[in-house]
């Protein structure tokens, strides 16, 4: 599975990356997780607010930092 975080860097972008990481390392779900921080790639993704998180190229979340039960549905665990 691909996990992105797309954002400019701001504090929210890197809580977001930081508990999708957490997450990911509490269940040892195979996953690769990646920031996304060039504008011209986020904007493929038609996403206007940030942080976003996208799955296997799918926009599922954006706009806020997500709480852990979020992570784990997207995720689908």
């Amino acid at each position: 599975m691909e996990v992105l975080v797309l954002g400019p860097g701001c504090k929210k972008c890197v809580l977001t990356y930081d508990a999708i990481k957490k997450v990911v390392d509490q269940t040892g779900v195979d996953v690769s997780l990646r920031k996304v921080e060039d504008i011209m790639e986020i904007m493929k993704y038609n996403v206007m607010t940030t942080p976003a998180v996208v799955v296997d190229g799918e926009v599922k979340l954006k706009g806020h930092v997500p709480s852990e039960a979020e992570i784990r549905k997207v995720l689908g665990l």
